[in-house]
């Protein structure tokens, strides 16, 4: 089995965070997401390295974690700690990616773990996340995890409007 190991983005790291993106979202949501806008993600490749250096620079209320497998990056985190109104933290997963050939043995649940870790660091009121409607896979995989739907949709637009559906963490199992 391959060890991972989970560390901190630096700038320097945009090139692969950025293939890295492209890659697992054209396999991931091949069939949910139109295909011109995945393909478009590979030819807008230097606009995201940009963003990248950026966000990684200054990352604000956002943590970036690269999933290392030896020297390859084969996944990555993405975490929000924001504040509430009432100056209370809640903790919102962003992203969490493995590239295909590392899916399915266990390593989700170690990611998901880690994220839920980094977040709980800040006592938050919740901890949620987003997925695709039509993302079967993903639904499932956080159910097992605790999460559940909490009837909150939204619209997001990726070449044609899709629905997403938040998830929260339910604690006290």
């Amino acid at each position: 089995m391959p060890e991972i190991m989970i560390r901190k983005a630096l700038p320097e790291d945009a090139v692969a965070f950025t293939d890295c993106h492209i890659y697992c979202w054209q396999s991931a949501y091949k069939g949910i997401v139109p295909g011109e806008f995945l393909e478009n993600m590979t030819t807008e490749k230097e606009q995201r390295v940009e963003q990248y250096k950026r966000a990684l620079a200054d990352p604000g209320n956002c943590e970036y974690y690269c999933v290392m497998n030896a020297e390859n990056m084969i996944g990555f985190l993405i975490i929000n700690k924001s504040r509430n109104e009432d100056n209370s933290y809640i903790g919102e997963i962003w992203a969490i990616y493995l590239i295909e050939e590392f899916c399915g043995k266990g390593f989700g649940k170690d990611l998901l773990d880690f994220e839920i870790r980094e977040l709980s660091r800040v006592e938050p009121k919740e901890i949620f996340l987003w997925v695709f409607e039509d993302n079967n896979r993903a639904r499932r995989f956080y159910e097992k995890n605790r999460f559940s739907y909490d009837g909150t949709k939204r619209e997001a637009n990726y070449g044609k409007p899709l629905i997403q559906l938040r998830y929260v963490l339910n604690a006290s199992e």
